[in-house]
């Protein structure tokens, strides 16, 4: 066929429960500000400290698209691909994503946030 381009083909969403496992090491919990969190791209996780000693781990895919979060400021867990926002306790704030980001739950062990 003249003149027709094949679409290329979709791009898969990352698996909505990120690609750490149970006992993986995230990273130091001393990266992790209080009132503030960190996105660990490579695992898929964002973990947040929304108070001194209290970690809330989560999945770092949006419930949008799949996109992966990339920060945390003033409050929130952002999405760069259609602006939702997730609170620190992983809730939808703002945005079209239609659901909170999958809890992801953590420990500390040695100054070292564990998947559990």
């Amino acid at each position: 066929m003249t003149g027709c381009a094949t679409a290329p083909a979709p791009t898969p969403a990352a698996p909505a429960g990120g690609s750490g496992a149970a006992g993986t090491s995230v990273g130091p919990a001393a990266e992790v500000p209080v009132g503030g969190g960190k996105v660990f791209e490579a695992l898929e996780v964002v973990v947040t400290q929304p108070t001194p000693g209290q970690f809330r781990g989560f999945s770092a895919v949006c419930t949008h698209t799949g996109c992966i979060v990339t920060s945390v400021t003033d409050g929130t867990i952002n999405c760069p691909c259609h602006g939702s926002k997730f609170g620190l306790d992983g809730a939808r704030v703002a945005g079209p994503a239609p659901r909170p980001l999958r809890e992801r739950p953590v420990t500390v062990t040695d100054g070292q946030i564990v998947l559990t």
